[in-house]
């Protein structure tokens, strides 16, 4: 058993995941998030379909859980940016406001209304239906931040609409503790009929001051960790470790004082993460290394965590209480979107994101299942049954609300994903921005090649000259950098751009070149290495000149002979970088593909991944190969390639 424990389980579990990334990804053609091709791959897999995943098996996963939710907890609070939402507070706190008085008043009237229909209510006096009523209604009001956090990636979303989401739902998801433990209190007043106990109103700020000030340490933690000098790899797996660490700790703190105390005393640990991850976001100078680790571990996390939320979702408990489910799901529906547009309208929202805004914050998840285990342990006369009501909602929310969240970021037009990219026309294309020495130098060399160059420029004093010294290539004036240019330019057939000019009229260029082109050769001189992240999310290529020098003059003394064949000093020899477009070739080997004696395969790119190639690695439809020979060879290998 501690084998099948050490060994199977985890591997049974990473083939259901790597099943689950491809499925998400076919659902993304869909239109569907992501997240909803992992929960849907846990759901078929879990205990109450194919039973791949048992409910035990969930259970020795748990863990899984915690390293996620510590990874999705810092990538909430790194959205916390001060800098980016001073223009947004005023949005962010009267739509959370809406949303926390307008949902828990009408989630508590629906439920107390209907106590009749609701099996574990129907014989509980007034009183404890009340209790029930208020307790429900608290956790309502809760949001899934991981939900939001993986969309908004996903989507590349970003512009105020998505800023004040983001805020709303972090904030919300604080306040849902503070407004449970104390309806909490109500409750259990109601139900003894004693007055309200002061002694738990300071424990509930013992608790969150707690989790604060552990949070401020915690980012400290982070600092140190990135002050260190050590592989990224590492400061990764340490980043993961402190959040892991962070819920292992909670969980202890709660078992102990449990255990030898009158008290419970409860850490958030989705707080302390938020908070550390707003400290080093906010207040140290690691804050673009930081979001870079979690942009890079984050697909890993996501698949990880909500193909398990898919597996432990409660299909049977959804098939008992399904209609009161269906009816809390449209009866907190209806009140997220009245306090939506309420605090939109008194914060002077736009109109669309007033009516728009509610369908990102129907999800609900981790806090919201936590806070119904807590009201169980809490009431256990009625305890079960409550929690049980509040999972169907659950289930229903997460099924439902992330196709919303994603139409709303949609429609509002703060997606920024890749766009198509056009099919190879026979002519590789290429569009310089900007005018200079530079420019002209690399465009008469591309032009040797083979390729067709347009240099793009708002300056075209000098344009009538150039033209006529440098026929093959047309200089085109701009008047700005705009989708409008791009068109004028011919965008649509390139095959790639190069961006000259100064860094946010470079990442400009390149910005509306991935999302409307779906260009993928996106080459960037930078002028400030601070901006080198926002463009490798891109998957642009950023050349610095100071560095290239620098590395130039490193691999020539390291690999002299490949150096000269890279950078083509060898005239008897060229390398070339070949796009299999040809049908014929599509599942071939290599070793089967009648190539000149003098040309060698270097290397085999499949979308983000270098394959080790070999003589029986098949070809696919949009894998580079790399390739070495004589110029003439190279030519006959590119129209078996190409076509």
């Amino acid at each position: 058993m501690q084998i099948q424990t050490i060994v199977v389980i985890p591997l049974v579990f990473a083939l259901i995941a790597l099943a689950s990334e491809r499925i998400g990804y076919y659902l993304q053609r869909l239109k569907l998030p992501l997240i909803s091709g992992f929960l849907l791959t846990g759901l078929i897999a879990g205990p109450y379909i194919l039973d791949l995943i048992h409910a035990d098996y969930t259970e020795k996963l748990l863990f899984l859980d915690d390293i996620s939710l510590g990874i999705i907890a810092f990538a909430a609070g790194s959205e916390f940016y001060l800098s980016e939402l001073r223009g947004r507070f005023r949005a962010i706190l009267l739509v959370t406001a809406g949303n926390t008085l307008i949902v828990p008043i009408l989630g508590t009237i629906t439920i107390y209304l209907l106590a009749d229909f609701i099996p574990f209510m129907h014989d509980l006096p007034s009183e404890s239906r009340l209790a029930a009523a208020l307790v429900a209604g608290a956790i309502l009001i809760a949001r899934s931040p991981s939900s939001a956090i993986a969309i908004v990636n996903e989507l590349r979303a970003k512009g105020s609409f998505t800023q004040t989401v983001l805020g709303v739902t972090m904030l919300t998801d604080v306040l849902v503790i503070t407004l449970f433990a104390i309806m909490l209190l109500v409750a259990d007043a109601l139900i003894t009929k004693v007055g309200f106990n002061l002694l738990f109103v300071g424990l509930l700020l013992a608790e969150l001051l707690t989790s604060l000030l552990l949070g401020y340490l915690l980012g400290r933690l982070l600092q140190l960790i990135l002050w260190i000098h050590m592989p990224t790899l590492v400061k990764a797996a340490l980043i993961m470790l402190a959040g892991f660490a962070t819920f292992i700790f909670a969980a202890f703190v709660r078992e102990y004082t449990h255990e030898h105390f009158p008290i419970e005393f409860f850490l958030e640990p989705l707080l302390i993460c938020m908070v550390g991850s707003f400290v080093i976001t906010n207040y140290s100078n690691y804050r673009a290394e930081f979001m870079k680790i979690i942009h890079d571990i984050s697909p890993m996390i996501y698949v990880i965590f909500f193909t398990l939320t898919g597996a432990s979702l409660s299909l049977d408990v959804l098939a008992d209480t399904w209609q009161v489910a269906v009816v809390l799901f449209l009866i907190r529906m209806i009140g997220i979107f009245l306090g939506s547009y309420t605090g939109g309208l008194l914060a002077r929202e736009p109109n669309e994101h007033r009516m728009l805004s509610w369908m990102t914050y129907i999800t609900m998840a981790g806090v919201a299942l936590g806070l119904a285990k807590g009201a169980a342990i809490e009431f256990p006369e009625w305890g079960n049954a409550f929690a049980t009501m509040i999972i169907s909602v659950v289930v229903v929310s997460q099924l439902i609300g992330p196709p919303l969240f994603k139409y709303a970021i949609n429609r509002i037009g703060e997606s920024h994903l890749r766009g198509q990219p056009h099919g190879f026309d026979g002519i590789r294309k290429v569009i310089i921005f900007g005018l200079e020495d530079q420019a002209l130098a690399v465009a008469r060399l591309l032009t040797t090649h083979g390729w067709e160059v347009t240099i793009a420029s708002r300056s075209a004093d000098k344009w009538p000259r150039l033209q006529e010294e440098d026929s093959a290539i047309t200089i085109q004036a701009i008047p700005d950098l705009s989708v409008t240019s791009f068109e004028q330019l011919g965008a649509e057939t390139a095959d790639a751009i190069i961006a000259l000019l100064s860094n946010d009229e470079n990442y400009q260029v390149c910005e509306i070149a991935y999302e409307h082109y779906g260009i993928e050769q996106m080459v960037v001189r930078l002028t400030d290495h601070e901006d080198y992240r926002r463009f490798q999310e891109l998957g642009a290529f950023v050349v610095e000149p100071s560095l290239a020098t620098v590395n130039l003059l490193d691999l020539f003394v390291r690999s002299p002979i490949a150096t000269s064949l890279l950078l083509e000093m060898n005239k008897e020899q060229a390398v070339m970088e070949l796009q299999v477009r040809n049908r014929h070739v599509r599942g071939r080997a290599l070793r089967e593909l009648r190539l000149p004696l003098d040309v060698l395969i270097l290397s085999l790119r499949r979308g983000h991944s270098t394959l080790v190639s070999h003589g029986y690695t098949r070809l696919d439809l949009g894998d580079w190969l790399t390739v070495v020979g004589s110029p003439e060879s190279l030519d006959k290998v590119k129209l078996q390639i190409e076509g």
